[in-house]
């Protein structure tokens, strides 16, 4: 009597596979169900894993929205920086490249980042991580086009007017409302207004 093949036993994956997983599987879920449908219990159905996995990972459904939107800037900063990096020292090709790069990086995630986006939103604590990045991404624009402004540099006013612009652009290409190409053209124009009025703003 032969032995009873044993079953394969299930791959343990280290901690930060398993995130990964998750994040992958979470923004899956927003693609097919929508930002609505994302619970950390959905969320264990979909990845085949207990409830108690998730929460371990994520704590809330506010964590796992916020591991999301850091997941999304971490990929975009990534892009974002490797683009900057390539473009040419002069304002036309910053500018150009500034442009290009941040639509795409919005193009890239599509709705699924607008859904995560208006849930940051409707909470104090997630509008604040929101924030914390955008910040972040404030001071990385003011440092790319300050050699092309007065010693003064570009007012944060009009960095926050910039961003604005780029994250407005951005959404309307992402529903179809302009095409990617006209939101890069008009987030270049913008950018360039941007930084010829700080050479001209009154001390």
């Amino acid at each position: 009597m032969t032995s009873p093949t044993p079953e394969p036993s299930r791959r343990r994956l280290t901690r930060e596979a398993r995130t990964r997983q998750l994040l992958d599987a979470s923004w899956a879920l927003i693609s097919d169900e929508g930002t609505d449908a994302l619970t950390l219990g959905r969320l264990a159905e979909v990845a085949g894993i207990t409830k108690p996995v998730a929460y371990d990972h994520f704590g809330t459904r506010n964590g796992l929205l916020a591991a999301l939107y850091e997941d999304y800037d971490i990929r975009q900063t990534a892009l974002f920086d490797a683009a900057i990096e390539g473009a040419k020292p002069t304002l036309a090709d910053k500018a150009r490249t500034f442009a290009a790069a941040y639509v795409d990086c919005v193009l890239t995630q599509g709705r699924e980042i607008q859904g995560v986006l208006a849930a940051l939103s409707g909470s104090p604590e997630l509008a604040a991580v929101k924030r914390q990045y955008q910040k972040a991404f404030i001071e990385k624009c003011a440092g790319i086009f300050a050699p092309f402004s007065e010693a003064a540099g570009i007012s944060s006013a009009s960095l926050w007017a910039m961003l604005g612009a780029a994250d407005a652009l951005s959404d309307a290409a992402v529903v179809g409302e302009i095409t990617a190409e006209q939101a890069k053209e008009e987030l270049r124009h913008t950018i360039l207004g941007m930084v010829r009025r700080s050479r001209h703003a009154s001390p």
